[in-house]
């Protein structure tokens, strides 16, 4: 396609994940599908929110758009959600551990507007905060601002992605779908490290529970754009809407 290159501006969050090699034709041509959807809204700035249960693989997925879509021409900025988390210190203020109070008390959605949304959707504004509070390290990198371009294509990955509270910025939403089971599954395999033994439970009795309440009380499924069923990495399938 004689693509330019374009710049990619990441987290300074050490919460990072590698963009992963293709794991099959058949997902870099979805990539590819959904990449040219999302150009398709329009040549100004972009908001991208993927959403789907945790281990569903929404970080992954926001790399691999990014990927493409900055070679495509189009500079990119990825966030995630958990970079815009409470931080860890005031939690004795509130109830974090459990489901509900993990739903309902884990994000600082007016830090995700203050810093990040509000200065991508605002023609006026030149940079943007992609961190706000370190999930690991509890450093405050709200200070830390990157360039707005005005072509910029923003990809924010995150559980809760379209809560009433944020669910306006979106100009395309993306789900990524796997069963509840699996997410478990996944997410323990993957947090063995820091969770330990405790890591199953965690995902089973907080994480889950929590995306649960939300998918009862805002229906995000009714406002998607695309559904990606991403049970198998190598063999995903658009699923709806």
């Amino acid at each position: 396609m004689g693509f330019q290159r374009a710049e990619v501006h990441q987290s300074v969050s050490t919460w990072q994940q590698p963009c992963p090699v293709p794991a099959s034709s058949e997902r870099s041509v979805l990539v590819e599908r959904v990449a040219k959807r999302i150009l398709s809204v329009g040549g100004g700035r972009l908001l991208v929110g993927i959403d789907g249960l945790t281990a569903s693989g929404k970080t992954s997925f926001g790399h691999e758009l990014a990927g493409w879509i900055h070679s495509a021409g189009r500079p990119v900025l990825r966030a995630t959600l958990d970079d815009f988390k409470k931080p860890w210190k005031d939690r004795h203020l509130y109830d974090r551990e459990s489901g509900e109070g993990y739903y309902r008390n884990a994000y600082d959605y007016d830090a995700v507007k203050r810093l990040l949304l509000d200065p991508c959707r605002s023609q006026g504004e030149v940079s943007c905060a992609l961190c706000s509070i370190d999930p690991l390290t509890q450093r405050d990198h709200s200070a830390v601002t990157t360039p707005v371009a005005p072509d910029a294509v923003l990809i924010v990955d995150g559980v809760f992605a379209f809560r009433p509270e944020i669910n306006e910025y979106w100009d395309f939403r993306i789900w990524l779908d796997v069963d509840g089971e699996l997410s478990v599954q996944r997410g323990a395999d993957r947090d063995q490290d820091w969770a330990g033994s405790e890591a199953e439970s965690i995902h089973r009795n907080r994480y889950l529970v929590a995306e649960r309440i939300y998918l009862k009380e805002v229906e995000p499924l009714k406002t998607m754009d695309v559904i990606i069923d991403n049970s198998v990495f190598s063999s995903p399938r658009i699923t709806g809407p």
